[in-house]
């Protein structure tokens, strides 16, 4: 019977996960408590996931990452880049490898967020579309995650899985051999191949705006004085100079969709526009209309040159995501305006106040230049326009770079475990003010923090009632005449597959007591299972949801669903074609 209710538990959760309007840490909450109340989980045990090792080291990791960010040792690379030809393999290989690298020792969407800017800015200097070098760095990102122990999550989970097992947990640089041959094999092909398999979402203008595609939705209000008062809407069409489309007209609070050509615009009606960012500022000033979200930020600012625009997209666990401009307050709570807002799929149906924010959004905000970097770091958005390079004082950076390189030979010489020695680091990172202590919470990703900690006595359960052991003898009896090899293979790409469609660090949890049964059962050693586990939660490249760096840049690429797997197929083949005989080679049977 406990068998049962925890399949069909994870069974239900799975739905969940993959459906995707409820956030993952809920999801996971949610199994948790019912497993509990259904006595599967004991309740003094419910909540000791929060406290296990792996929970603690994800958190402190990404504070450190945060702290390295900051320090400016990150931007050193940042600066080279623009030292890279005019050859668009050379500087996909270049960026991604300079991605890979970062990511190896920091949280991949950080390093992302960081290289990010550069990429976009190279494409349009250069002359080629952002899609085709936004998605290989953020396959690139996760491809570095796999070379180090704090590289990601789920490399750091399967470790605390092999201490359970009764040995010694991975160290720092067990990864290594396997992710490095497995990232170099990846970088080498999205440089070479996987680039040209990636559609061009935008035209090769020299001077089109960033998102042509992905056009921006804004409103602008017309005043008494500008010349579109008493003209139809069938002047703005008939104006070829251009691109804009009015969507539709809000009059006395009513929204007209879809308004006929002739409709005949009065003052103080609001135009639903759709537009890239050069039209739109060129149709702000030669019809004299005013932003929507323009008026009260500068209204009691004496200097506009305090005042800045900027684009950035939201990352998955923004505070806004869910919410709206008018539910949050979004003006008076960040003192900012919402300009305008970009969507993949354009699905915007509603007034921009009104549109419930989702992961990956790209918005036009309107801000002040000193807050920039502050604002948005608390509405967890990242910035697509390039940033100036902060090298950061040398004494900062040294003690960044020092704090660092402690914590990893403190490991390395197993001096201290991974969770504590990270800790430090943190903390070092807040006490020496590398790190502002307002920016210690905001740099820890909290719904992975509650999904691991939900999700490891959920993983118990999953051991303890039987249903890990009843999964392992399916796949066995399936496999009976599979040589070892085709298994792990087998192992790799149902997590591959699971990691496409829910949290990689959730499919660690799930995957796991699997290969480790399966391990036992073949008399075998469990560490190429739980390798070939670590590859596969990490090798999320068939769609935009399996990992977050898919989806952040999802709208500044201009992708739809079906791009991701065109270059991502063949990258997850490659993935197993170099990584089993590597593990095997590195972790024997």
């Amino acid at each position: 019977m406990e068998e049962i209710i925890v399949f069909a538990t994870l069974g239900l959760s799975l739905l969940f996960f993959i459906w995707g309007k409820i956030r993952y840490d809920l999801v996971a909450l949610s199994a948790l408590i019912l497993l509990a109340i259904l006595g599967l989980v004991p309740y003094d045990e419910a909540f000791m996931g929060f406290s296990h090792p792996a929970v603690i080291t994800v958190a402190a990791i990404l504070v450190v990452s945060k702290g390295l960010e900051n320090s400016g040792i990150v931007n050193v690379l940042v600066a080279f880049m623009d030292k890279v030809g005019n050859n668009i393999t050379l500087q996909i290989a270049t960026l991604s490898a300079a991605v890979a690298i970062a990511s190896g020792f920091m949280n991949n969407i950080g390093a992302l967020a960081i290289f990010m800017p550069v990429a976009i800015q190279m494409a349009r200097k250069h002359n080629y579309s952002p899609s085709l070098i936004l998605m290989p760095i953020a396959f690139a990102s996760l491809l570095g995650g796999l070379t180090t122990l704090i590289g990601t999550p789920p490399n750091i989970i399967v470790a605390s899985f092999r201490a359970q097992s009764g040995e010694v947990a991975f160290g720092m640089f067990d990864f290594t051999v396997v992710g490095m041959s497995i990232a170099a094999a990846g970088v080498l092909f999205i440089s070479l191949v996987g680039y040209r398999l990636i559609p061009k979402r935008t035209s090769n203008q020299a001077n089109e705006a960033l998102f042509k595609i992905e056009n921006y939705i804004t409103e602008v209000i017309i005043p008494s004085n500008s010349p579109l008062e008493n003209k139809a809407i069938k002047f703005i069409i008939d104006d070829k100079e251009l691109d804009v489309k009015a969507l539709g007209i809000v009059r006395n609070k009513i929204r007209i969709h879809a308004p006929s050509r002739y409709f005949v615009l009065m003052a103080n009606d609001i135009i639903v526009l759709e537009s890239n960012t050069d039209d739109l500022e060129e149709f702000v000033n030669k019809y004299q209309v005013k932003l929507v979200g323009d008026e009260e930020l500068i209204d009691y600012i004496e200097d506009e040159n305090e005042i800045i625009n900027t684009e950035g997209i939201l990352q998955e666990s923004s505070p806004l995501i869910g919410q709206t401009a008018s539910s949050i307050h979004m003006r008076s709570r960040y003192d900012v305006n919402l300009l305008a807002l970009s969507r993949g799929d354009r699905t915007l149906i509603k007034r921009i106040d009104h549109e419930v924010f989702r992961s990956g959004d790209v918005l036009l905000l309107q801000l002040r230049r000193n807050r920039i970097s502050d604002t948005l770091n608390e509405m967890k958005c990242f910035p697509l326009a390039k940033r100036s390079i902060k090298i950061g004082k040398p004494r900062r950076t040294l003690l960044a770079v020092g704090l660092f390189a402690l914590s990893i030979i403190a490991v390395v010489m197993g001096w201290l475990p991974v969770a504590i020695s990270f800790t430090l680091a943190a903390m070092g990172m807040v006490v020496s003010r590398i790190l502002p202590l307002n920016n210690l919470y905001t740099s820890i990703d909290w719904p992975v923090i509650v999904l691991l900690g939900a999700m490891i006595p959920v993983g118990e359960a999953f051991e303890t009632s039987g249903a890990a052991t009843t999964v392992t003898k399916l796949i066995l009896s399936s496999s009976d005449n599979l040589p070892a090899w085709a298994l792990l293979g087998l192992i790799m790409l149902t997590t591959m597959l699971l990691s496409a469609l829910i949290n990689n660090a959730a499919t660690v949890v799930l995957m796991a007591p699997i290969g480790l049964q399966i391990a036992s059962v073949l008399e075998l050693s469990a560490d190429p299972f739980l390798m070939s586990i670590a590859v596969g939660a990490s090798s999320s490249f068939l769609s935009p949801i399996g990992h977050q760096s898919n989806t952040l840049v999802l709208g500044p690429g201009g992708y739809q669903f079906g791009d991701y797997w065109k270059p991502g197929l063949p990258l997850s083949l490659l993935v197993m074609a170099v990584g089993i005989p590597v593990i095997l080679w590195v972790w024997p049977l």
